[in-house]
């Protein structure tokens, strides 16, 4: 399931996030990437050691938390450290799968990698290439959103991200784990609280539909949710 949350970063934000990470030290990005996936990865990241990387990720991580969006559509458990990237012309990342289980830096914890996600700090005005193409079982989905932007979508699907041919491609970059580990149980628990927050509109408070497909969800998070 491949999911679009607008304007995570409202305009403001992303120019300050910009801003910085215009001042910033950029490295080879290849330093996370795995042994198969490192092979095709060809840009430039933040070292996850680096006060900026650390500073704007928090930015990030309040942005997710007061985001009732990314909350429904990923049940977070855990969310690792935003990382970031920029790909300048002739950069891209070949198709890969990003790797099952991280380590947090400096702790001595380990994230299942759910949900990968790529928050887009360009505007796509000013670059040309470098979209994200997802494969999923319904084919190819080729992604680029305006800055502000996330996409959300299963870290076990086939991914790249298109050469740049000319400006820059910024954006932030992370993995969740989620409190459901299936994804099949993902999409109907998010299918659900999108159908009862569009229905909670129009229905009087305390409308005894709304009260029992509230319940269901619930009852169905604590028969599938790992906490």
């Amino acid at each position: 399931m491949l999911i679009h949350l607008p304007r995570l970063l409202d305009p403001d934000q992303v120019a300050m996030m910009r801003g910085h990470l215009s001042r910033a030290d950029w490295g080879d990005g290849g330093v996370t990437a795995g042994f198969q996936s490192g092979r095709v990865k060809h840009n430039l990241q933040i070292g996850s050691d680096s006060a900026p990387g650390r500073d704007l990720g928090l930015v990030v991580i309040r942005a997710l938390e007061t985001s009732p969006a990314f909350i429904s559509a990923a049940l977070p458990r855990h969310v690792f450290p935003p990382l970031f990237n920029r790909y300048d012309p002739g950069m891209g990342f070949g198709m890969h799968i990003d790797n099952a289980v991280r380590q947090v830096p400096g702790t001595g914890q380990r994230l299942r990698t759910d949900l990968s996600a790529t928050l887009f700090l360009s505007d796509p005005a000013t670059y040309d290439g470098g979209e994200l193409v997802i494969e999923d079982t319904y084919g190819s989905h080729a992604v680029k959103p305006a800055a502000g932007d996330m996409v959300l979508y299963p870290a076990r699907s086939l991914h790249r991200v298109e050469p740049v041919m000319r400006g820059s491609r910024i954006a932030a970059f992370f993995w969740v784990q989620s409190m459901v580990k299936s994804g099949d149980h993902r999409a109907m628990l998010y299918d659900l609280d999108q159908s009862i927050q569009a229905l909670g509109t129009t229905a009087a408070p305390g409308d005894p539909a709304i009260v029992r497909l509230s319940g269901l969800y619930h009852n169905l998070l604590r028969e599938w949710g790992e906490v």
